[in-house]
């Protein structure tokens, strides 16, 4: 049980880690090319043990100007759960694609929208009851974040996000209320 916590513990600190919006302390101005304009980043996190995620969601973003910002994403999550005594093995890929803006409204303070789109595992009822099967399923986020600068190109990002295409029976989030921790470098 021990080792379990722990794995759960460093699982959470490396998702806490994760890159989000790297274009948190990049500027431009009416000069800057197109390649000046461009930022990485993205999501990467990994848990093992009893329970397996893996993800690594890259992101491309160009800043129109100081404060908006556009840009796509690529979502790959891989889970295995090993079930044991109480619950069957499980092993999943979800894959998928997104597109966000970002509008600051001052060095810290930023507007988000995402829309997201990701093929999973989902149960559908029919006339012949549960059938399991994969499906694309749809996701509209809108909230707010906040950035705090560590140096002079990285920081940690928190975002507060609603679903507002959240369905309970085919998402893969617990809530319509997603919260985003990352770190930006």
């Amino acid at each position: 049980m021990k080792k379990q916590t722990l794995i759960f513990l460093i699982s959470l600190i490396l998702g806490a880690l994760s890159v989000e919006n790297a274009a948190a302390q990049k500027y431009v101005d009416e000069g800057s090319g197109f390649v000046d304009r461009l930022y990485f980043g993205g999501n990467f996190g990994l848990q093992f043990g009893t329970f397996t995620h893996i993800e690594a969601s890259p992101i491309v973003g160009y800043m129109i100007n100081d404060k908006l910002s556009v840009g796509v994403g690529a979502i790959y999550q891989y889970f295995r759960v090993r079930g044991g005594n109480r619950v069957a093995d499980y092993e999943t890929n979800i894959y998928g694609g997104k597109l966000f803006g970002r509008y600051n409204f001052s060095q810290q303070f930023f507007g988000y929208t995402e829309y997201e789109n990701i093929n999973l595992d989902v149960i559908f009822n029919t006339s012949n009851g549960y059938e399991f099967g994969r499906a694309w399923v749809p996701a509209y986020f809108i909230g707010a974040g906040y950035f705090q600068p560590i140096g002079n190109r990285a920081g940690v990002t928190v975002m507060a996000l609603y679903n507002l295409l959240y369905d309970v029976s085919r998402s893969p989030y617990n809530s319509p209320f997603v919260l985003r921790v990352g770190f930006t470098i």
